[in-house]
């Protein structure tokens, strides 16, 4: 598709992309290669016309509620891994409750229910069911869980009782790679589980880190294997080594790889949604992601949260500044604006298939 990019025609890309014209891998290989300043922002540029095509202006918005940060697994990128001498905390059903009440009041468009591979509710799931039911009947609102991998019985369960959106993400589809992070973790288990969610009602979510040995080339297995799972809903995050982890010693990169990707995302999945997390780099690093073409905001936390984020950058940060109010006033400076619930909702019913069903007592 990109022959020179000196030569880029921007609007003419754009509307091919929108047309339906598809990266071929040498395209790939060529945008995850740029490193001069002028075609990243050519890039940038390309991606925001093909997102603003299908979203305008409006973003959508994700609180996060970390309510557990025990976890079976030993990932070597993760601070919550099972070997990390840390405190943890796991949140009892009221508490959950009390953070759903509060996050009624705010302007948000789904929860994200979030804990590492707790094994209380891998070996009582029934308990996370209560979970989502509970913020469910808090909230009304569209809820995505991010509980690992789980067997086919529990998602059905727990999306029979609420649960609208699944996200697992693979790290890499580099099966070499995969293997030094994700230790010990079955592959074929979670593309499995991500498979079965989508074909059985839930929007899914894959994603992958890029800072952790990843090349050009093993970029380009990850994005062909996230397209080949059909996702809804894509992401990409720069690794930020974690104390008392594996890798605690690797380097810290820049976050130009993730932006890069962003955008090749955007060309790739143009009507998806593709989020900017707060957690690595807070609301100026939210401003860089959208402008690489993202449309959703993740890990937003109430100004008084003492809930911890996944990357968790702000960790010894007393001013976190992760409140959707503060998301929001930061996206008027910008020209843009959260979207209504019924736009959100549309996009759901139309990956599902099925209306949201708004419970009686949180409307």
């Amino acid at each position: 598709m990109i022959k020179d990019i000196n030569y880029w025609d921007l609007d003419i890309i754009a509307e091919n992309i929108v047309s339906g014209q598809k990266l071929t891998d040498e395209n790939l290989r060529e945008l995850l290669s740029l490193t001069e300043e002028e075609d990243i922002e050519k890039l940038q540029y390309v991606a925001r016309k093909v997102r603003d095509h299908h979203f305008g202006n409006r973003v959508f918005l994700y609180s996060f509620v970390y309510f557990s940060t025990h976890c079976k697994n030993n990932c070597a990128f993760c601070y919550y891994n099972k070997c990390n001498d840390i405190q943890r905390y796991r949140l009892n059903l009221e508490e959950i409750r009390s953070i759903a009440r509060a996050i009624r009041n705010e302007k948000i468009h789904m929860v994200d229910l979030t804990m590492g591979e707790d094994p209380y509710f891998h070996n009582n799931p029934e308990k996370f069911v209560d979970v989502v039911k509970a913020v469910k009947e808090e909230t009304g609102l569209p809820i995505m869980i991010s509980p690992g991998v789980m067997d086919d019985n529990t998602l059905s369960k727990l999306h029979k009782n609420g649960a609208n959106f699944l996200a697992l993400y693979q790290e890499t589809h580099d099966e070499e790679l995969y293997r030094k992070l994700r230790v010990g973790q079955s592959f074929d288990e979670r593309n499995h589980a991500r498979e079965f969610a989508k074909n059985n009602g839930y929007c899914v979510e894959d994603g992958i880190l890029t800072g952790v040995g990843n090349d050009v080339e093993s970029t380009i297995i990850s994005l062909r294997g996230m397209q080949k799972g059909q996702p809804d809903m894509v992401r990409v995050m720069t690794f930020v080594p974690q104390e008392g982890t594996p890798l605690e010693l690797v380097s810290q990169q820049s976050s130009l790889s993730e932006l890069k990707i962003i955008s090749v995302l955007r060309l790739m999945f143009p009507d998806k949604l593709i989020p900017a997390s707060l957690d690595l780099e807070g609301i100026d690093g939210m401003v860089h992601r959208l402008n690489a073409g993202a449309n959703v905001v993740t890990s937003i936390i109430s100004a008084d949260s003492s809930l911890e984020g996944v990357v968790n950058y702000d960790r010894k940060l007393e001013e976190r500044d992760r409140d959707s109010r503060s998301v929001i006033n930061r996206l008027k400076t910008m020209g843009m604006e959260p979207a209504s619930q019924d736009e959100f909702n549309r996009i759901i019913e139309k990956q599902q298939g099925t209306p949201i069903k708004i419970p009686v007592a949180a409307v």
